[in-house]
């Protein structure tokens, strides 16, 4: 059997065994090479979000980091 052969076999036995945190992360190597768009797999909230953001953004609606830790310091 080949080296080529050999790391095929064994990582199928350890795709047959992986959870599904592990398939996802392979799936996501393997595709690397696809011609997909990330912004394809969001959902139609998250699109809408970060396009708020960006909108925030243009107008200078922002608050700063500063500020918003100042907040949120008695959950940290």
């Amino acid at each position: 059997m080949t080296t080529t052969e050999l790391l095929r076999t064994s990582i199928k036995k350890q795709i047959d065994n992986a959870d599904e945190k592990s398939l996802k992360i392979i799936q996501a190597v393997l595709s690397i090479n696809e011609e997909t768009d990330w912004w394809d797999e969001l959902s139609p909230n998250a699109k809408a979000s970060i396009e708020q953001g960006l909108k925030d953004a243009k107008e200078a609606k922002l608050t700063p980091h500063a500020d918003v830790m100042k907040n949120y310091k008695k959950w940290l």
